[in-house]
């Protein structure tokens, strides 16, 4: 009975508790834990949403060859309105006439289309009717209007999870692209010196034409006709769409995904992948930080804001024609970005 007495007493118990110190080290050493178990955590979440993007990339090439395959071989327009004869015989085009973008043309491939058929193509200005300004009070189908497609958003990307946006959009190639506010750092590749041997030159701004030759790449917002027999350069070897930040680019707003003007085909391979801007509404403002912010990182300056770009490290996810994705880094060489965003230029070229 002595013996256990001795091995309840109150002595005995104050030996096994923890002193501060001990206590301390355990918290330490749990605080070190978590601190390498989060980074790893991110990591994988991050890894997935790369794969994600992919995936969604590879959904859309798998639609446009579809797309193609009952249209004669002819892409989906990037963008598509109401063309008029002008007076000196040449195209010209009625903007408020909005008959779309790729990203709806391509719907009844991507298991939408009774979304698709919400629009009536027959009448005048269908989209527009459906989608409304952006400003003032709408006379349209919010079912349309306001759609959330899974597919057309990349996971990395949550600042426009909960919006109708897409995250990701067709190529101009490298089309020029004056920015409209005095400062155009990427403008020299849209018309390269001959030295480079880039095997294209000078192209409308902004990707302004109905015809098909001044049109780098194999999408703009006026649906330049173009199919696969104008992409000499192989599918392999051209890049159709990439991803986007929406925030970061001026002609995207909420409920104007399927908006021909909507940003959908406003992407040249002249601005370096994953450049930042920031959307201040003018040429230069002020960011959500309060800090300064030039004319050279403003969404309101095309020549810097129609660029891919991606919330994943080093780079972005791009489709090619041939309907593979790779993740092409933002440490590319430029030449080669080119080249790869041309579909006629006839050179050699090697996949980083």
């Amino acid at each position: 009975m002595p013996f256990i007495l001795s091995r309840l007493s109150p002595w005995r118990w104050r030996l096994r508790a923890f002193t501060l110190i001990e206590l301390l080290v355990v918290i330490a050493i749990i605080a070190v834990l978590i601190g390498l178990l989060v980074p790893a955590v991110q990591k994988v979440r991050e890894a997935a949403n790369r794969m994600s993007c992919a995936n969604n990339l590879k959904q859309m090439g798998t639609a446009i060859h579809n797309y193609m395959g009952v249209n004669n071989s002819r892409l989906p327009p990037g963008g598509r309105m109401d063309t008029v004869t002008v007076a000196n015989g040449g195209q010209g085009g009625d903007w408020g006439n909005d008959e779309g973008t790729w990203t709806f043309y391509i719907l009844p491939y991507m298991e939408q289309e009774s979304l698709y058929k919400l629009v009536n193509l027959s009448v005048n200005n269908p989209v527009g009717k459906v989608i409304g300004t952006g400003n003032g009070p709408h006379t349209v189908n919010d079912r349309f209007r306001y759609a959330i497609i899974k597919p057309y958003h990349c996971p990395s990307d949550g600042d426009n999870a909960d919006k109708a946006m897409s995250n990701y959009g067709a190529s101009m190639g490298p089309q020029c692209a004056d920015g409209g506010c005095g400062a155009n750092p990427n403008q020299g590749w849209c018309q390269p010196v001959a030295s480079l041997n880039m095997g294209y030159g000078w192209s409308p701004d902004h990707g302004n034409s109905f015809n098909a030759p001044e049109i780098r790449g194999v999408f703009n917002r006026l649906g330049a006709k173009i199919g696969l027999p104008q992409i000499s350069d192989g599918t392999s070897n051209t890049i159709f769409v990439g991803e986007v930040i929406p925030s970061q680019h001026d002609h995207y707003w909420n409920g104007a995904w399927a908006h021909f003007n909507g940003g959908a085909a406003h992407h040249s391979t002249i601005v370096p992948i994953n450049y930042t801007t920031f959307n201040v509404g003018n040429c230069t403002g002020t960011n959500s930080k309060g800090q300064p912010v030039a004319a050279d990182r403003s969404a309101r300056n095309w020549n810097v804001s129609w660029s891919f770009k991606s919330n994943h490290s080093g780079g972005a996810n791009f489709l090619f024609g041939d309907a593979s994705v790779r993740f092409l880094p933002q440490s590319i060489d430029q030449r080669i970005y080119q080249l790869l965003g041309c579909r006629n230029d006839d050179q050699a070229v090697t996949l980083p």
